[in-house]
């Protein structure tokens, strides 16, 4: 299973890679495998802004429909519009070519939920 230790992760199987005041979110290599070949993302407007714990989106597999959970407090700044016509990036690279939106966090976010790699690692196994 592919864990990237210079990512932050959510107990529910988002990772969250943080660049000064943006932060990249995706699903995990773990979330994926489990959810299958996914068919379908529905994804959120750019400027919708969301607290942490927010479902914003959804992805569909072929067995099953699952919600997206925002890890951080932000505003959706980009939305990967590969993903319309090819959401099986996700299923094949989802930690570069897979991801899903990108947010301007917002200055009163907290880190405090969020999971280093390690901290994930023992959730999934």
């Amino acid at each position: 299973m592919n864990i990237p230790e210079n990512l932050f992760y959510t107990s529910e199987h988002e990772w969250i890679k943080i660049e000064n005041d943006t932060a990249i979110i995706g699903i995990t290599d773990f979330a994926q495998s489990e959810l299958g070949d996914i068919i379908f993302l529905e994804l959120p407007d750019l400027d919708s802004v969301f607290n942490a714990g927010d479902i914003f989106g959804t992805i569909e597999a072929v067995k099953t429909v699952s919600d997206l959970y925002m890890p951080l407090d932000g505003k959706i700044t980009e939305v990967n519009g590969v993903l319309n016509d090819n959401p099986e990036k996700v299923n094949e690279d989802p930690y570069d070519e897979g991801w899903i939106v990108k947010i301007i966090i917002d200055k009163n976010a907290t880190k405090d939920q969020l999971l280093d790699s390690k901290k994930y690692n023992q959730l999934i196994t």
